[in-house]
C-alpha cells in the first residue's frame, strides 16, 4: 500500500492580508517611521542648539530606527510577493532577515553610545538644559504615540516587535535626556548628560539580545516556542489507529506562520475501517483544537513501511 500524503489547515492567526504577521500593521508601521522622523529632525537640531550629548546619541538611535522601519516596511513588501517554482514558500523570510538587520544596526548603535558617553565622562561639556529639557519631552511624547501604535502589532510579528523595541528604547532614551538636563539644571552635575547616554546604551542591549535571538531561531528552523512537540507527539499517538510516529517537524517560516510534518504510521485495520480521508481530517482536527499550526502536512504509513523506506534509501 502506497503512502498518504495531506496537507491541513488549522485555525488561523497572525497574518495578515499581505500573508504575513506583519502585513496588517504596514499602516501603523509608516506612522511610526513618520514621527521617528520628525523626533529625528527636532533631536538633531536641539542637540545642535543645547550640545546635549544625549540628544545626540538619541537622535543617532532614531536615525537607526527610521532605517529600520523602513526596513520593516520593505521586508513587508517582499514578503507580500507570491510563490513561485524555485522559492516555494516565497519571500516570507525577508521579514525575519529584517529583525536580523535592526537587531545588528542596533548593536551598533548600542556600541557607538557607549564610547562617546565615556568620553563625556571623562571630558564633560556644559549644556543649554531648559531647552534640552523641551527637546527631551518632545521626544517621550511622540514615541509614547508611535509605542501605542505599534503595541498590538508587536505580539504577531518579530519584524513588528524590532520596531516596537526600537521605539521603546528611544522613549526611554528621551526620557532619560529629560532627566539628565533636570539634574544639570538643579545640581550642575556636568556627566549627567553623559550618564544618561550610557543608559540609553544599557537600555538597548539586552532587548536587541532577545530580538536576534529569536530571529535566529526561526532561521534555524526552531520548533516555534508556543508548540511543545512532547505534547504534540503525545496527541497524535494517543489517536486510535496510531501505531507509531516518525520525521515529526516544525518550524517557523516567518512571524505568526508555524508549520508542521510528520510521518503517521497507522494500523492497516484502521486504514481500511475509517479510510485514509477520516485518519487526516482526525489528525487535523487534534492539532487544530490543541495547537496553533498553521499549516500540518501528514504521511499516512501502513505498519512495516518505514523500514521499507530504509530499504530504498540504502
Amino acid at each position: 500500500m502506497g503512502a498518504g500524503h495531506s496537507h491541513g489547515h488549522g485555525h488561523q492567526h497572525g497574518p495578515g492580508p499581505g500573508g504575513t504577521a506583519g502585513a496588517a500593521y504596514r499602516g501603523r508601521l509608516r506612522i511610526a517611521l513618520g514621527i521617528t522622523v520628525l523626533v529625528l529632525t527636532t533631536e538633531v537640531v536641539g542637540s545642535a542648539v543645547t550640545g546635549s550629548l544625549a540628544l545626540l546619541a538619541d537622535a543617532g538611535h532614531m536615525a537607526t530606527d527610521a532605517a529600520g522601519l523602513a526596513m520593516a516596511l520593505v521586508a513587508i513588501h517582499v514578503a507580500a510577493r507570491p510563490a513561485s517554482e524555485r522559492r516555494t514558500f516565497g519571500y516570507a523570510r525577508a521579514e525575519i532577515l529584517a529583525a536580523v538587520l535592526n537587531a545588528v544596526l542596533l548593536f551598533g548603535v548600542g556600541a557607538f553610545i557607549f564610547y562617546e558617553g565615556v568620553r563625556r565622562l571623562i571630558t564633560p561639556h556644559g549644556i543649554d538644559g531648559g531647552l534640552t529639557v523641551v527637546f527631551g519631552l518632545i521626544g517621550v511624547v511622540a514615541n509614547s504615540v508611535s509605542l501605542l501604535v505599534l503595541l498590538r502589532g508587536q505580539a504577531e510579528s518579530l519584524n513588528v516587535r524590532g520596531a516596537f523595541l526600537e521605539v521603546m528604547a528611544d522613549a526611554f532614551g528621551s526620557l532619560a535626556v529629560v532627566v539628565a538636563a533636570v539634574a544639570y539644571l538643579t545640581t550642575g552635575w556636568r556627566q549627567a548628560d553623559a550618564v544618561a547616554s550610557l543608559l540609553i546604551g544599557v537600555l538597548i542591549v539586552p532587548r536587541t539580545w532577545q530580538l536576534l535571538r529569536e530571529a535566529v531561531d526561526v532561521l534555524l528552523e526552531a520548533a516555534p516556542k508556543n508548540v511543545d512537540m512532547a505534547q504534540v507527539r503525545r496527541h497524535i499517538e494517543g489517536l486510535p489507529g496510531v501505531e507509531g510516529l516518525h520525521d515529526l517537524h516544525a518550524w517557523t517560516i516567518t512571524s505568526g506562520l508555524p508549520v508542521l510534518s510528520a510521518h503517521v504510521v497507522v494500523s492497516q485495520d484502521v486504514l481500511e475501517a475509517v479510510g485514509y480521508e477520516k485518519m487526516l481530517h482526525d489528525l487535523q482536527g487534534c492539532l487544530g483544537a490543541h495547537f496553533d499550526v498553521e499549516h500540518c502536512t501528514f504521511q499516512l504509513e501502513p505498519v512495516g513501511h518505514a523500514e521499507h523506506e530504509a530499504r530504498l534509501c540504502h
